[in-house]
Protein backbone atom coordinates (compact mmCIF):
# COMPACT_ATOMS: atom_id res chain seq x y z
CA UNK A 1 0.00 0.00 0.00
CA UNK A 2 1.24 3.29 -1.15
CA UNK A 3 1.91 5.91 1.97
CA UNK A 4 0.26 8.47 2.15
CA UNK A 5 1.86 12.02 2.09
CA UNK A 6 2.70 13.67 5.17
CA UNK A 7 0.13 17.02 5.46
CA UNK A 8 1.55 20.68 5.95
CA UNK A 9 0.11 23.16 7.07
CA UNK A 10 0.72 27.15 7.79
CA UNK A 11 -0.73 28.93 10.27
CA UNK A 12 -0.59 33.10 10.76
CA UNK A 13 -1.59 34.67 13.26
CA UNK A 14 -1.55 38.84 13.89
CA UNK A 15 -0.03 40.25 17.28
CA UNK A 16 -2.99 42.68 19.25
CA UNK A 17 -2.79 45.63 21.49
CA UNK A 18 -6.06 45.28 24.48
CA UNK A 19 -7.60 47.50 26.80
CA UNK A 20 -7.51 50.72 24.82
CA UNK A 21 -7.46 52.83 27.93
CA UNK A 22 -10.52 52.21 29.58
CA UNK A 23 -11.67 48.98 27.95
CA UNK A 24 -10.25 46.68 30.44
CA UNK A 25 -10.29 42.67 29.18
CA UNK A 26 -12.67 43.96 26.77
CA UNK A 27 -11.46 45.54 24.08
CA UNK A 28 -8.79 44.59 21.45
CA UNK A 29 -7.21 45.46 18.05
CA UNK A 30 -5.19 43.29 15.70
CA UNK A 31 -1.57 44.84 14.96
CA UNK A 32 0.33 43.63 11.37
CA UNK A 33 3.08 41.47 13.53
CA UNK A 34 2.65 38.06 13.36
CA UNK A 35 3.48 34.65 14.90
CA UNK A 36 3.92 31.77 12.16
CA UNK A 37 3.37 28.38 12.44
CA UNK A 38 4.23 25.70 9.66
CA UNK A 39 3.20 22.60 10.76
CA UNK A 40 4.12 19.15 8.58
CA UNK A 41 3.08 15.59 10.21
CA UNK A 42 5.48 13.73 11.46
CA UNK A 43 6.81 10.42 13.94
CA UNK A 44 6.71 12.66 16.56
CA UNK A 45 6.05 15.90 18.36
CA UNK A 46 9.12 18.60 17.26
CA UNK A 47 9.21 22.21 17.85
CA UNK A 48 11.67 24.34 15.91
CA UNK A 49 12.45 27.92 16.55
CA UNK A 50 13.35 29.59 14.00
CA UNK A 51 13.26 33.40 15.48
CA UNK A 52 16.05 33.68 18.24
CA UNK A 53 13.91 34.64 20.93
CA UNK A 54 11.58 31.32 20.77
CA UNK A 55 14.70 29.34 21.09
CA UNK A 56 13.75 29.65 25.38
CA UNK A 57 10.78 27.55 24.99
CA UNK A 58 10.71 23.65 24.67
CA UNK A 59 11.28 21.75 21.48
CA UNK A 60 9.07 18.58 22.37
CA UNK A 61 5.49 18.19 23.15
CA UNK A 62 5.85 20.30 26.20
CA UNK A 63 5.52 23.41 23.85
CA UNK A 64 2.58 25.65 25.03
CA UNK A 65 1.57 25.53 21.13
CA UNK A 66 1.54 21.58 21.02
CA UNK A 67 -0.37 21.53 24.51
CA UNK A 68 -3.05 23.49 23.06
CA UNK A 69 -3.39 21.56 20.29
CA UNK A 70 -3.30 18.13 22.20
CA UNK A 71 -5.98 19.72 24.31
CA UNK A 72 -8.33 21.19 22.41
CA UNK A 73 -8.28 18.02 19.87
CA UNK A 74 -8.74 15.95 23.29
CA UNK A 75 -11.57 17.77 24.54
CA UNK A 76 -13.22 17.16 20.84
CA UNK A 77 -12.60 13.59 21.43
CA UNK A 78 -10.02 13.50 18.67
CA UNK A 79 -6.43 12.76 18.99
CA UNK A 80 -3.63 14.28 17.17
CA UNK A 81 -1.30 13.20 14.55
CA UNK A 82 2.29 14.46 15.75
CA UNK A 83 3.89 17.26 14.09
CA UNK A 84 7.24 19.01 13.26
CA UNK A 85 6.41 22.49 13.89
CA UNK A 86 8.14 25.33 12.70
CA UNK A 87 7.70 28.61 14.71
CA UNK A 88 8.51 32.19 13.96
CA UNK A 89 7.82 35.22 15.10
CA UNK A 90 8.44 38.98 15.02
CA UNK A 91 5.82 39.65 18.53
CA UNK A 92 7.82 40.96 20.82
CA UNK A 93 7.59 38.50 23.95
CA UNK A 94 5.69 39.47 27.17
CA UNK A 95 5.64 43.05 25.82
CA UNK A 96 1.78 43.70 25.99
CA UNK A 97 1.19 42.68 22.37
CA UNK A 98 -0.69 39.46 22.73
CA UNK A 99 1.74 36.99 22.13
CA UNK A 100 0.76 34.51 24.33
CA UNK A 101 -2.40 34.39 22.72
CA UNK A 102 -1.39 34.44 19.74
CA UNK A 103 0.39 30.79 20.94
CA UNK A 104 -2.99 30.24 22.24
CA UNK A 105 -4.66 30.59 18.72
CA UNK A 106 -2.21 28.97 16.69
CA UNK A 107 -2.65 25.91 18.48
CA UNK A 108 -6.39 25.72 18.49
CA UNK A 109 -6.24 26.39 14.74
CA UNK A 110 -3.52 23.32 14.37
CA UNK A 111 -6.17 21.17 16.21
CA UNK A 112 -8.75 22.68 14.10
CA UNK A 113 -7.43 21.51 10.71
CA UNK A 114 -5.09 18.99 11.92
CA UNK A 115 -7.62 16.90 13.43
CA UNK A 116 -10.74 18.11 11.40
CA UNK A 117 -12.72 19.33 13.80
CA UNK A 118 -14.48 21.92 12.03
CA UNK A 119 -14.70 24.32 14.34
CA UNK A 120 -16.78 27.51 14.29
CA UNK A 121 -15.31 30.57 14.47
CA UNK A 122 -17.14 31.09 17.90
CA UNK A 123 -15.80 27.25 19.18
CA UNK A 124 -12.40 28.57 18.59
CA UNK A 125 -13.05 31.90 20.74
CA UNK A 126 -14.59 30.01 23.56
CA UNK A 127 -11.72 27.73 23.43
CA UNK A 128 -9.33 30.21 23.22
CA UNK A 129 -10.74 32.56 25.64
CA UNK A 130 -10.83 29.91 28.68
CA UNK A 131 -6.41 29.62 28.22
CA UNK A 132 -6.52 33.71 28.47
CA UNK A 133 -9.07 34.06 30.66
CA UNK A 134 -10.25 37.19 29.13
CA UNK A 135 -11.66 37.39 25.07
CA UNK A 136 -9.64 40.38 23.53
CA UNK A 137 -6.14 39.91 22.63
CA UNK A 138 -7.53 35.87 21.13
CA UNK A 139 -10.51 37.66 20.18
CA UNK A 140 -8.63 40.18 17.98
CA UNK A 141 -6.35 37.56 16.65
CA UNK A 142 -8.77 35.64 15.63
CA UNK A 143 -10.68 37.85 13.87
CA UNK A 144 -8.72 40.72 12.65
CA UNK A 145 -9.98 44.65 13.33
CA UNK A 146 -11.49 46.14 16.63
CA UNK A 147 -12.93 44.11 18.64
CA UNK A 148 -15.40 44.40 21.75
CA UNK A 149 -16.28 41.35 23.51
CA UNK A 150 -17.45 40.10 27.29
CA UNK A 151 -18.12 37.28 29.06
CA UNK A 152 -21.65 36.32 30.01
CA UNK A 153 -23.55 32.97 31.44
CA UNK A 154 -23.82 32.31 27.61
CA UNK A 155 -19.99 32.66 26.85
CA UNK A 156 -18.35 35.11 25.17
CA UNK A 157 -20.26 37.72 23.20
CA UNK A 158 -17.65 39.65 20.87
CA UNK A 159 -18.21 42.56 17.83
CA UNK A 160 -16.13 42.47 14.69
CA UNK A 161 -15.48 45.49 13.42
CA UNK A 162 -13.06 44.95 10.84
CA UNK A 163 -11.88 48.62 8.99
CA UNK A 164 -10.93 50.85 11.07
CA UNK A 165 -8.84 54.08 9.92
CA UNK A 166 -6.02 54.00 12.95
CA UNK A 167 -2.44 53.46 13.41
CA UNK A 168 -0.59 52.96 16.08
CA UNK A 169 2.69 53.87 17.01
CA UNK A 170 3.93 51.33 19.25
CA UNK A 171 6.92 52.49 22.39
CA UNK A 172 7.86 49.14 23.15
CA UNK A 173 10.71 48.92 25.89
CA UNK A 174 13.62 46.15 26.44
CA UNK A 175 12.79 45.47 29.53
CA UNK A 176 9.84 42.83 30.34
CA UNK A 177 7.01 42.63 32.03
CA UNK A 178 5.06 39.78 33.27
CA UNK A 179 1.10 40.39 33.09
CA UNK A 180 1.25 38.63 36.42
CA UNK A 181 3.38 41.08 37.86
CA UNK A 182 1.41 43.67 35.88
CA UNK A 183 -1.81 42.15 37.39
CA UNK A 184 -0.89 42.40 40.97
CA UNK A 185 -0.98 46.00 41.54
CA UNK A 186 -4.33 46.24 40.11
CA UNK A 187 -7.18 46.99 43.35
CA UNK A 188 -8.79 44.03 44.74
CA UNK A 189 -12.43 45.18 44.47
CA UNK A 190 -14.11 49.26 43.50
CA UNK A 191 -16.51 50.70 44.64
CA UNK A 192 -20.06 51.30 43.08
CA UNK A 193 -19.69 54.62 42.43
CA UNK A 194 -16.41 53.83 40.42
CA UNK A 195 -17.03 51.10 38.54
CA UNK A 196 -20.40 52.70 37.24
CA UNK A 197 -17.99 55.47 36.46
CA UNK A 198 -15.12 53.25 34.55
CA UNK A 199 -17.73 51.48 32.43
CA UNK A 200 -19.46 54.74 31.30
CA UNK A 201 -16.04 55.88 30.21
CA UNK A 202 -15.52 52.59 28.46
CA UNK A 203 -19.09 52.81 27.04
CA UNK A 204 -18.49 56.56 25.50
CA UNK A 205 -14.91 55.23 24.22
CA UNK A 206 -16.46 52.80 22.28
CA UNK A 207 -19.10 54.82 20.23
CA UNK A 208 -16.24 57.52 19.84
CA UNK A 209 -13.93 54.64 18.32
CA UNK A 210 -17.03 53.53 16.25
CA UNK A 211 -17.90 57.04 15.14
CA UNK A 212 -14.51 58.38 14.17
CA UNK A 213 -14.47 60.83 17.18
CA UNK A 214 -10.71 60.45 17.60
CA UNK A 215 -10.54 63.43 20.50
CA UNK A 216 -13.33 61.94 21.90
CA UNK A 217 -11.41 58.56 22.14
CA UNK A 218 -8.39 60.00 23.75
CA UNK A 219 -10.08 61.41 26.54
CA UNK A 220 -11.90 58.68 27.13
CA UNK A 221 -8.57 56.80 27.18
CA UNK A 222 -7.23 59.10 29.81
CA UNK A 223 -10.08 58.61 31.69
CA UNK A 224 -9.49 54.86 32.62
CA UNK A 225 -10.68 54.22 36.18
CA UNK A 226 -9.81 49.90 36.02
CA UNK A 227 -5.68 49.49 35.37
CA UNK A 228 -3.75 51.96 33.89
CA UNK A 229 -4.14 54.71 36.95
CA UNK A 230 -2.21 51.75 38.92
CA UNK A 231 0.43 50.24 36.15
CA UNK A 232 1.49 53.68 35.05
CA UNK A 233 4.10 53.78 38.61
CA UNK A 234 5.33 50.50 36.71
CA UNK A 235 5.95 52.75 33.57
CA UNK A 236 8.37 55.72 34.42
CA UNK A 237 8.91 56.59 30.72
CA UNK A 238 5.14 57.06 30.33
CA UNK A 239 4.18 60.48 31.22
CA UNK A 240 7.18 61.07 28.81
CA UNK A 241 5.81 59.36 26.05
CA UNK A 242 2.07 60.21 26.38
CA UNK A 243 3.21 64.08 26.08
CA UNK A 244 5.68 63.76 22.87
CA UNK A 245 2.72 61.57 21.18
CA UNK A 246 0.29 64.26 22.03
CA UNK A 247 2.33 67.12 20.76
CA UNK A 248 3.17 64.83 17.64
CA UNK A 249 -0.31 63.84 16.27
CA UNK A 250 -1.11 61.26 18.75
CA UNK A 251 -4.58 61.16 19.39
CA UNK A 252 -4.82 59.58 22.38
CA UNK A 253 -1.98 56.85 24.16
CA UNK A 254 -2.85 53.60 26.02
CA UNK A 255 -0.57 51.19 28.10
CA UNK A 256 -0.84 48.04 25.64
CA UNK A 257 -2.09 45.11 27.38
CA UNK A 258 -0.56 44.50 30.79
CA UNK A 259 2.60 46.49 29.41
CA UNK A 260 4.95 47.59 29.54
CA UNK A 261 4.43 48.86 25.78
CA UNK A 262 2.46 52.08 25.71
CA UNK A 263 0.74 52.14 22.21
CA UNK A 264 -0.19 55.54 20.39
CA UNK A 265 -2.87 56.13 18.50
CA UNK A 266 -3.40 57.85 15.51
CA UNK A 267 -5.64 59.15 11.97
CA UNK A 268 -4.45 56.61 9.40
CA UNK A 269 -1.67 58.62 7.20
CA UNK A 270 -0.26 60.43 10.37
CA UNK A 271 1.22 57.34 11.87
CA UNK A 272 4.96 57.97 9.97
CA UNK A 273 5.25 61.09 11.43
CA UNK A 274 4.31 60.64 15.03
CA UNK A 275 6.70 57.37 14.37
CA UNK A 276 9.44 59.27 13.08
CA UNK A 277 9.01 62.02 16.30
CA UNK A 278 9.02 59.49 18.98
CA UNK A 279 12.65 57.91 17.53
CA UNK A 280 14.26 61.10 18.02
CA UNK A 281 12.69 61.75 21.46
CA UNK A 282 13.24 57.99 22.24
CA UNK A 283 16.27 57.03 20.57
CA UNK A 284 16.92 53.86 23.24
CA UNK A 285 13.33 52.32 23.22
CA UNK A 286 12.28 50.31 20.42
CA UNK A 287 9.27 51.58 18.31
CA UNK A 288 7.46 50.63 15.53
CA UNK A 289 4.38 51.57 13.29
CA UNK A 290 1.70 49.12 13.09
CA UNK A 291 -0.79 49.23 11.02
CA UNK A 292 -4.25 47.39 11.78
CA UNK A 293 -4.58 43.50 10.87
CA UNK A 294 -8.56 43.35 8.90
CA UNK A 295 -8.00 39.64 8.45
CA UNK A 296 -7.16 37.72 11.38
CA UNK A 297 -5.52 34.21 11.48
CA UNK A 298 -5.31 32.43 8.35
CA UNK A 299 -4.99 28.65 8.13
CA UNK A 300 -2.97 27.39 4.73
CA UNK A 301 -2.78 23.87 3.36
CA UNK A 302 -0.52 22.46 0.90
CA UNK A 303 -1.74 21.25 -2.32
CA UNK A 304 -2.63 18.02 -1.33
CA UNK A 305 -4.91 18.92 1.71
CA UNK A 306 -6.13 21.47 -0.31
CA UNK A 307 -7.41 19.13 -3.08
CA UNK A 308 -8.55 16.34 -0.42
CA UNK A 309 -10.74 19.31 1.79
CA UNK A 310 -14.71 19.81 0.75
CA UNK A 311 -15.96 22.71 -0.87
CA UNK A 312 -17.41 25.37 1.27
CA UNK A 313 -19.53 26.93 -0.78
Amino acid sequence: MKKREARSWKITVPASTANLGAGFDSLGLALDLYLTVEAVESETWKVTALSPELEVFPSDESHFIVQVAKETAEACGKDLTPCELYVSSDIPLTRGLGSSAAAVVAGVELADVSGGLNLSGQEKLEIAAKYEGHPDNVGASLYGGFVVSCRTDEGVQLMNVSQLPVEVVAVIPKTELKTSESRDVLPGEMSFQESVQGGAVSNVLVAAFLNGDWELAGKMMKEDRYHQPYRRKLLPHYEAVEETARKFGAFGTAISGAGPTIACFAEKGAGQWLLKQLRQSFPSIDIRRLSIDTTGSIVECNEAEQKARPSTL
